[in-house]
């Protein structure tokens, strides 16, 4: 079996263990507080148990689409089902948000029509050992997931030690409750209910700039330019994208400015020595490497690419120029421009194209719009 293939089968069988102490953990804390709750008509106690039932079923959810996303490629999926996981996350945030939606409608309620509590040292001592339980469940959870670079487990863990915080302001308001009277867990319950909202509005952010396709990490682009950057022939690495398809499943394009006299096979030998370094060093597959040539023997077009340079990137929409070559016999003159996200492409390939034509009239000029897509 594939060196990769067992890190994905280990990977999944820490998320699946990890999430079934999970929920374990929680079904029994939420047992014990709802009927703290009940028993003590305490809406703050049994907001609180209705927390932990929700993070129980985010577990759940956690679990299959772990194993969903695990599935070989096929015909129809090519690139595998990792992209599950991020679907999973997305429904155990909508579920956090309506638990903190339904806990804010309840401690309303207990607002206007106000029922004292009626707590008993025992009850005290459950809320305590629970606050202890959440922390340590939060704190190997979230260390978990930062282990197998899972977003749903780090989500899982942070809410826990968030949970842990809650139930800590739970005891709390009940020790003021049974030394002045004053009863406070609705609002506490109303400050709860405040919190997971945040928590699952927070959530489903994350997983949306997933789903839709976030920057790339500058250090991970940076590190991959360098990596190309290191053959000799290799002059720069423009227009890298990072395409993801699930945790720990990248894929990359680029292209690299070599020398106009390599030839064919110099060339396939380069970039399969390069798609195999980053692989190696990053985990990150090159399924496409592009080719610019640069000019070797011409000083004339070193002296326009220059020029045309200069005039281009005085422009501040104009971020990067690469990929120029220069053809003196057939007078064709080729480059990208790396637009911001300030202006349209076609609008300042017009202002750029008119410019350097004005410049060079003899010339046939090819520019290509680039966009800005990582550093």
């Amino acid at each position: 079996m594939p060196e990769n293939d067992k890190t994905m089968i280990s990977r999944d069988r820490i998320i699946i263990r990890t999430s079934i102490i999970g929920i374990i953990t929680n079904v029994f804390l939420a047992s014990f507080k709802a009927a703290v709750g009940l028993i003590s008509n305490s809406i703050a106690v049994t907001l609180d148990a209705v927390n932990n039932l929700s993070d129980a079923l985010s577990s759940i959810i956690t679990i299959v689409g772990t194993k969903l996303a695990g599935k070989l490629p096929d015909r129809k999926h090519p690139l595998g089902y990792g992209r599950i996981e991020y679907l999973s996350a997305m429904i155990v945030s909508g579920i956090v948000l309506y638990a903190g939606i339904t806990s804010g409608v309840e401690s309303v309620k207990k607002i206007i029509e106000p029922e004292l509590p009626d707590y008993s040292i025992i009850s005290l001592v459950i809320i305590a050992i629970a606050v202890v339980v959440k922390i340590l469940l939060g704190t190997f959870v979230k260390a978990q997931g930062k282990k197998v670079n899972s977003g749903s487990l780090t989500a899982s863990g942070s809410d826990a030690l968030f949970d842990a915080v809650l139930s800590a302001s739970v005891l709390l308001s009940a020790v003021i409750f049974m030394l002045s009277g004053i009863s406070l867990e609705a609002y506490v319950g109303i400050i709860i209910s405040v919190f997971i909202i945040r928590s699952g509005i927070e959530m489903m952010r994350e997983t949306l700039d997933e789903i839709l396709g976030k920057r790339a990490d500058k250090d991970v682009t940076t590190r991959i330019k360098a990596i190309l950057c290191e053959e000799p022939a290799v002059r720069g690495a423009y227009d890298l994208i990072l395409y993801n398809y699930g945790p720990d499943k990248d894929y990359a394009s680029v292209h690299l400015e070599l020398p106009d006299n390599m030839n064919v096979n110099e060339v396939d030998r380069l970039t399969r020595k390069a798609e195999a370094k980053v692989f190696k060093e990053t985990g990150i597959i090159l399924v496409a490497v592009g080719v610019y040539s640069y000019n070797t023997s011409d000083s004339e077009a070193a002296r326009i690419q220059n020029d045309v340079t200069e005039k281009v990137i005085a422009h501040d929409f104009a971020l990067q120029l690469h990929g120029f070559y220069l053809d003196p016999e057939t007078k064709d003159m080729r480059f990208d421009v790396v637009f911001s996200f300030d202006i349209a492409p076609s609008e300042g390939l017009k202002i750029i194209y008119e410019e350097i034509k004005q410049a060079y009239p003899e010339y046939s000029i090819n520019i290509t719009p680039d966009v800005d897509i990582s550093d």
